[in-house]
């Protein structure tokens, strides 16, 4: 179960087991849990009101006993002429989280498309200092309901146009495979067809590298899409690009992921983040392509979006299309990404960013100056045993508005 402030679990938390045992337990009719379900997961309810046919005196019952939905409130931001909406939503404890609702049209050989991207933690641990959630350091796990209230909300909003959500993928705040327990309860309620049911071959879940749980997911053989974070094949970059796995070299990480890939079936996406002058160069291109070649692998790269307190800026679209041509020519799939919703903060973390308030200057300069050293060091070849911000106090914390 996964509880509120208040001690009620969120209700999206619930197997349908636990509800009808909830239900059992008053004295109800199993029914009256399949009519509750109704309403969750296909009426998208949100309070007692919502919960018809149920009788009032059960409705109230119900909404005493769990919590309808744990997004308190959310703020959105249109971009992209209303393609992109982003979300920053608070929780019942103040704590901010971010998803991101993704319109793509139809076009020949392609359906119309409508992906959220959703968070599983409240901040990130992980701290790549590309990332604005790295940015705000770790806040807390969200429960299983916070989770999938995420992707209730967006359905909700699709709904009320007659449209249907198509794709969801973890890849908003946090480290999915850090919070795998509740990521996986997510992922069965979403993939549940009693419950949302969104087949799991249209989910995504991204980590950073997290190896041990790479390794136990390929034990419990999910169908869902993994995507690997990788942003360097080189270690002493990648150290400095993903701080957190510096304990999992490249070559463990990969051996992770095509474990994963023979024992599913499933190709492996790897998102590559595109920074200038840093991770771009024909030799970061080669070495990638030489560790992904032959693999079930496609590559996503994407261009650097801009976060304020980083010294770096993206690629240049000519050098990302030539690192792709390298990738391309040794038979590895690759995908360019276009950033969506620029102009309203739509990378991971940067409205709860915005919210929570600018950093002392001190602190942004001795960030800077440290990206910049470890970065020029990572290019030597030196792999450093701390990362670049090793010493430095989070710049801002989850919900701290």
């Amino acid at each position: 179960m996964s509880a509120s402030a208040d001690g009620r679990p969120g209700i999206a938390g619930e197997t349908s087991e636990s509800l009808g045992s909830w239900m059992a337990a008053r004295g109800e009719s199993p029914y009256r849990a399949r009519q509750v379900a109704e309403a969750v997961w296909r009426r998208h309810a949100r309070a007692a009101e919502d919960l018809h046919p149920l009788p009032a005196a059960l409705r109230d019952a119900v909404a005493e006993a769990f919590v309808l939905d744990t997004l308190a409130t959310t703020d959105v931001r249109l971009a992209d002429g209303g393609r992109t909406e982003k979300a920053l939503h608070a929780l019942a404890d103040g704590v901010l989280i971010e998803s991101v609702l993704m319109h793509y049209p139809a076009r020949p050989g392609q359906r119309e498309r409508h992906t959220v991207c959703i968070s599983s933690q409240a901040g990130c641990a992980v701290g790549c200092p590309f990332c604005a959630t790295g940015e705000l350091g770790f806040g807390r796990d969200l429960t299983t309901a916070e989770i999938v209230d995420q992707v209730r909300w967006a359905a909700r909003r699709l709904a009320a146009d007659g449209r249907r959500l198509t794709n969801v993928v973890f890849m908003g705040m946090g480290e999915p495979l850090l919070n795998l327990d509740r990521v996986l309860e997510a992922v069965s309620a979403l993939a549940d067809p009693d419950r949302f049911g969104l087949g799991a071959r249209h989910i995504t879940v991204s980590t950073s590298g997290v190896v041990p749980g790479i390794r136990r997911l390929t034990a419990l053989g999910p169908q869902f899409t993994l995507a690997v974070s990788l942003h360097a094949a080189r270690d002493p970059l990648r150290d400095v690009l993903v701080p957190l796995n510096r304990r999992w070299p490249v070559a463990e990480v990969l051996a992770a992921a095509r474990d994963h890939a023979a024992a599913t079936g499933r190709r492996i996406s790897y998102e590559y983040t595109m920074i200038g002058g840093v991770n771009d160069t024909p030799a970061d291109a080669d070495a990638l392509a030489a560790a992904l070649r032959g693999d079930l692998a496609h590559v996503n790269l994407i261009p650097m979006n801009p976060v304020a307190h980083t010294p770096w800026r993206a690629s240049s679209m000519a050098v990302i299309e030539a690192f792709a041509g390298r990738l391309r020519a040794v038979g590895i799939a690759v995908t360019i990404r276009r950033n969506r919703g620029q102009e309203i903060g739509a990378a991971c973390g940067q409205l709860a960013a915005e919210r929570i308030g600018e950093p002392p200057a001190p602190a942004i300069a001795r960030r800077r100056d440290r990206l910049e050293a470890a970065s020029a060091a990572a290019l030597r070849g030196e792999r450093s045993e701390t990362g670049p911000d090793a010493d430095l106090t989070p710049v801002g914390e989850p919900g701290a508005a």
